[in-house]
């Protein structure tokens, strides 16, 4: 078995390069930082190959996959899980370069690495692509803007994808987490450590590794299941109501 987890350099997509490599996949590991890809080879070995690529730039993934040898093109799983959030500024004061790079990212390099291994999966009669997406999403909050957008196009593409696939033998998920910890995502997001530690103090988030076992999860069912969609929240996340903006004096 073979798979492809786009930002396996840290987080959910190393935890999920982790699970799958102790379940005896091959894993084809991907992100910008190839140190940190060399060091998990060093640490899998021959089960893991490193392929840097930056997922804003679409030559960078089509010379990757080009690159790939003979035996590590037949990818049966595709893990969609690179992406990132920018700044919490409400949109109105939000950097537009970051939103650019929210969308270059997290739409896409998503949409381009899919497009580029969808055909073969169809071919072959079988194939998983699951996408990373995020209870963002689905509900907005302030200062979620152009990151909760992105989001709900990664919602609405594996929905669209399911629908093309039908009959093909290739499935196609959405995995939308709320609050996570133990990642790099907010001290990206926010580009302060403190700040970032502070998201999670007095909560027991999801982890990495709860991600991981729930991508393995899908992976491991029979192939004429298929998971359209599965939001993930911690015990200690709920809903917010709805904002009311009240005149005062």
């Amino acid at each position: 078995m073979l798979a492809l987890v786009t930002g396996a350099t840290a987080g959910f997509g190393e935890a999920i390069a982790r699970r799958l490599v102790a379940e005896r996949w091959r894993v084809i590991g991907t992100g910008r930082r190839t140190e940190r890809l060399t060091a998990l080879h060093q640490e899998f070995g021959d089960h893991f190959l490193p392929l840097t690529m930056d997922m804003r730039q679409p030559e960078s993934i089509s010379s990757a996959l080009a690159s790939l040898p003979a035996q590590w093109r037949e990818i049966e799983l595709l893990v969609n899980n690179a992406g990132l959030a920018l700044g919490l500024d409400p949109a109105q004061r939000a950097s537009l370069a970051d939103w650019y790079t929210m969308i270059e990212t997290n739409c896409t390099g998503l949409v381009t690495i899919t497009h580029a291994l969808l055909p073969g999966m169809v071919d072959r009669g079988r194939g998983l692509v699951i996408n990373i997406g995020s209870v963002a999403g689905t509900y907005p909050y302030p200062g979620g803007n152009v990151y909760g957008a992105t989001k709900a196009f990664v919602d609405q593409f594996t929905r669209n994808l399911r629908a093309d696939l039908i009959g093909t033998g290739v499935r196609a998920t959405n995995i939308a987490p709320g609050l996570c910890g133990g990642t790099e995502f907010s001290n990206v997001r926010l580009g302060d450590d403190e700040a970032a530690a502070a998201v999670y103090r007095g909560t027991q988030p999801l982890t990495a590794r709860d991600i991981a076992d729930t991508v393995w999860w899908i992976a491991s069912l029979p192939p004429h299941i298929n998971i359209n969609h599965l939001e993930m929240m911690p015990v200690c996340q709920g809903f917010a109501p709805l904002a009311v903006a009240r005149e005062t004096g």
